[in-house]
């Protein structure tokens, strides 16, 4: 009964980070709906569960480190860090102004942002680097960093994954958000990568795929991550383009999209009532 509470509870938490990631993006204002709309299981799960983070000391030493390397999903990660408090709210009405904290990409100045990402196949290098920082200083701290499916694409991506496994990076989990689309249209057309799953492996890293939008799954992936000891492990996540949101679902033109005020108002609705549901299920566990 606990499990499942705690399940239902980040299944609730994972809707409310796509209502900011809603919010954020409005009526008549392009935004990336899609790629952080595939992580909110993931995000609610890292953040509302399994990291150590401090919203009062985003600094402190002891913190797990976590880096968006697809940095224009930054809205999810911007949820995810105004519902733990780390700036106010009234924030998420500002993205992308010259007035606002919160820029189209992860930005040091925004409190929790551990490095400016967003030039794909990057993010993973600096996790390398943080993960062997963390050996040195003999930390129990671990990091986590997410990457996309177009982002395979890239070499220096590779590379990281090569040095990862060379250095035994055990302190290292990184997710693979394959929703299966990208900017230009579907990844599989632009640029296909198959057997994603035997290339890592190939690689030397500890493969788990799961259900993406499963949160008991990625629980498990999670601390099944935390007990592989002398490598790097990769959690490849199935998931839905736009998940939670019916016309924005799997559609190529929701990677940037932008909403009209019909069409905000229906993915409000659909979210709202996905909230509902939850709750019901939850009084009745």
């Amino acid at each position: 009964m606990e499990n499942q509470a705690l399940i239902k509870q980040l299944q609730a938490t994972a809707v409310q980070l796509r209502c900011d990631v809603l919010e954020m993006i409005g009526v008549g204002k392009a935004g990336h709906w899609g790629g952080s709309a595939s992580l909110a299981e993931t995000m609610a799960v890292l953040y509302f569960h399994a990291m150590r983070v401090d919203r009062k000391n985003p600094k402190n030493p002891e913190r797990d480190r976590f880096l968006l390397s697809k940095g224009h999903a930054a809205l999810i990660q911007y949820a995810a860090l105004c519902e733990l408090g780390f700036f106010p709210r009234e924030e998420l009405q500002k993205v992308k102004s010259l007035h606002g904290l919160l820029q189209g990409h992860p930005d040091l100045t925004v409190p929790g942002i551990e490095a400016v990402t967003g030039s794909l196949g990057q993010g993973l290098s600096l996790g390398v680097g943080m993960a062997l920082a963390l050996r040195l200083d003999k930390s129990a701290s671990r990091v986590y960093v997410v990457m996309g499916d177009g982002e395979q694409s890239e070499g220096q991506l590779w590379e990281a994954a090569m040095a990862a496994v060379n250095f035994k990076l055990d302190n290292l989990t990184a997710f693979l958000d394959w929703n299966k689309i990208q900017a230009t249209g579907r990844t599989a057309d632009v640029f296909a990568i198959p057997a994603l799953d035997q290339k890592w492996k190939a690689f030397g890293w500890e493969v788990i795929s799961i259900d993406g939008h499963d949160i008991g799954h990625i629980l498990a992936a999670v601390d099944q991550a935390k007990a592989v000891k002398g490598k790097p492990t990769l959690v490849i996540l199935d998931t839905v383009k736009g998940k939670g949101v019916s016309f924005a679902e799997n559609t190529p033109a929701y990677h940037n999209g932008t909403f009209d005020e019909a069409k905000y108002a229906q993915a409000m609705a659909e979210l709202e009532a996905q909230k509902a549901a939850l709750e019901a299920e939850k009084e009745m566990i």
